[in-house]
């Protein structure tokens, strides 16, 4: 993974990646082009996420950008004088990119600011949740630049005729109606936004590590059929958790706490 400073030229990585007590910080890096999207980035999202995806080291992972904006969108310059192939191998880079945030066995928490336009939603949408600054503003202009995108994720995250409406006018969303749609999951100060990922990101490693990858997978996996099948993939992911036997640290610090207390509430099932 990369670790080098600001990158200064076309040529540098697009994608930064530190570890830091089992926090993956990934960065998106072109700054100087309001972090928009083009065919490195979308290889360099793949194979860093590839890379964190493999390592039982990372807990959670906090997705951020540099600069004023998270993501301008996709870097259209890089289109001129390329031929309909050229085009669509991009788009398959890109998806490639989406899929490797969100197959990650690892939680992935995104932090937005400024501009989320086209593939900055596709790469908020593909986290597990999103943080967004107050300055945040949404922008789905696809259809208006001549191409189709962010037709799936969208509509699944804030319904079908909500999703229509944003990509046929391409209007900009400020941060409070993507709280009130459930794009984002907290707003924060824009000075905080980094803080509030720390804390986040402390919580979520706290938890037993296969503990939460189940909780990931089924909750991901259960998303995709009914109410019965649910709760079988839920059972599964138990009884893989009563086989590990870590399921009895938990039972122990409840315990303890509870001692130290003097309560015998229940928080858990």
């Amino acid at each position: 993974m990369n670790g080098q400073e600001q990158p200064s030229g076309p040529d540098e990585p697009r994608v930064m990646c530190t570890v830091t007590d089992g926090t993956a910080h990934v960065e998106l890096a072109r700054p100087h082009a309001r972090n928009a999207v083009d065919l490195s980035m979308c290889r360099e999202i793949r194979d860093v996420f590839e890379e964190i995806d493999a390592d039982d080291g990372i807990r959670v992972v906090l997705l951020s950008a540099r600069g004023p904006a998270f993501c301008a969108g996709a870097d259209l310059k890089e289109r001129a004088g390329r031929d309909a192939s050229w085009v669509r191998r991009r788009r398959l880079a890109s998806f490639a990119a989406y899929e490797a945030i969100e197959q990650c066995r690892h939680p992935v928490v995104a932090l937005v600011h400024g501009a989320v336009v086209g593939s900055g939603g596709e790469i908020t949408l593909a986290a597990d949740f999103a943080v967004g600054a107050e300055s945040t503003t949404f922008r789905f202009p696809e259809p208006h630049w001549g191409t189709v995108g962010a037709t799936q994720r969208l509509q699944r995250a804030i319904g079908k005729r909500r999703a229509k409406e944003l990509l046929f006018t391409g209007r900009p969303m400020g941060s409070a109606e993507a709280l009130d749609l459930g794009i984002v999951s907290r707003l924060v100060p824009d000075d905080l936004l980094a803080g509030t990922g720390a804390d986040i990101a402390g919580t979520i490693a706290k938890a037993p590590a296969l503990a939460m990858a189940l909780t990931k997978r089924a909750v991901d996996l259960g998303g995709e059929t009914d109410l019965d099948r649910g709760i079988r993939i839920e059972m599964a992911a138990v009884e893989q958790c009563l086989s590990d036997g870590g399921w009895r640290d938990g039972v122990d610090r409840f315990a303890d706490r509870s001692g130290k207390s003097g309560t015998n509430d229940v928080e858990e099932r």
